[in-house]
């Protein structure tokens, strides 16, 4: 798939079959109208194409008014969105900067600017809420008028449902936000997931294992940034990495801005997911990890982020997290061993 940072580069296609939207999750409604995209695109002869913005749209007016309530809580990084936007066969992400003139073109300027000078539209796929340009004054109906007066085909997908529920990123968000990880794994189509290089952290958890009974190693950890300040999931979840060796490797895993020790120290407002494998692979080293992109899913919550008050209260939560973890994992693996007697 090929990826581009707006449409304004010889590489983008003259012509394509369209859809536009957030993805935030890409989950299996997103899934389903992009099959339908792909079917499209073939029997047109064109390149399947998303139109995605970064910043979210009301990231963007949530700045803009001082209200950062207004921001959505964020799903996936772009990094994800864009990795299963390929997995679903894209032929090319166009991601729009959301920005002061994009948030004030007039429907019939955001048609004619982005849709037909910009990307070529001949198709066009949008959802059944679907609404564009300033104030959100265009819908449905404006679209399928222009389409007929420019030439280009406008369709539209309704809800996708799973067990009689909507499946949509908000749906996704309040299992995430809940610790539903099951029914955020029902709605996504996929366990939930955070990918990333693994980058340097403070190395305290080195330091931790001087005082936990078999961890001369220390807790190693895996620095995953989340380059959102909002993720729709947080606190302390069992995990599986993969990515560094060629087994899925089990782990526990802390999704936020580490209350845990010192209160001014935040990861400067940036949000980290660290992880620490359950049995540190040998042949990695103690530096072995470092630069590697890695996929985390985040399978069960185990409890919200806590702050404790002193390094032998953060290494005994750690530790009783780390069994927490292995108890999970052993009674999921019982349970799979049932289901297949």
């Amino acid at each position: 798939m090929q990826v581009f940072r707006g449409f304004r580069h010889p590489g983008v296609a003259p012509a394509c079959a369209l859809t536009i939207g957030n993805f935030d999750g890409v989950h299996r409604g997103h899934q389903a109208m992009l099959a339908l995209l792909q079917t499209e695109a073939r029997q047109r002869g064109l390149p399947s194409c998303v139109l995605t913005f970064e910043p979210h749209p009301r990231d963007y007016f949530a700045a803009v008014n001082k209200q950062p309530a207004l921001a959505p809580a964020r799903i996936g990084t772009l990094r994800d969105k864009l990795s299963e936007l390929a997995d679903c066969g894209v032929a090319q992400t166009i991601v729009l900067p959301f920005d002061a003139r994009l948030a004030v073109q007039t429907p019939d300027e955001f048609i004619q600017n982005v849709l037909l000078d910009g990307l070529g539209a001949r198709y066009v796929l949008v959802g059944d809420d679907f609404r564009f340009g300033a104030k959100r004054a265009g819908d449905y109906a404006m679209l399928d008028a222009a389409g007929e007066a420019h030439g280009f085909d406008v369709a539209r997908m309704n809800s996708y449902e799973v067990k009689g529920l909507r499946v949509s990123s908000s749906a996704v968000r309040d299992a995430l936000a809940e610790g539903r990880m099951a029914d955020a794994h029902t709605l996504l189509g996929r366990p939930y997931a955070i990918s990333g290089h693994v980058v340097h952290g403070r190395k305290l958890g080195r330091a931790l294992g001087a005082s936990a009974p078999g961890k001369d190693d220390g807790f190693r950890t895996l620095n995953l940034r989340f380059k959102h300040w909002k993720p729709a999931a947080s606190g302390i979840f069992a995990v599986l990495v993969h990515g560094l060796v060629a087994q899925p490797l089990k782990g526990v895993a802390n999704l936020g801005v580490r209350p845990s020790l010192d209160p001014n120290d935040v990861n400067a407002g940036r949000v980290l997911l660290e992880t620490h494998c359950l049995d540190w692979p040998v042949e990695l080293g103690a530096e072995g990890a470092y630069g590697k992109i890695v996929r985390v899913e985040l399978l069960h919550k185990l409890h919200d982020e806590l702050r404790y008050t002193s390094l032998e209260a953060l290494t005994a939560g750690i530790a009783k997290d780390g069994n927490d973890a292995r108890a999970f994992f052993a009674s999921t693996h019982r349970q799979t061993t049932r289901d297949r007697i």
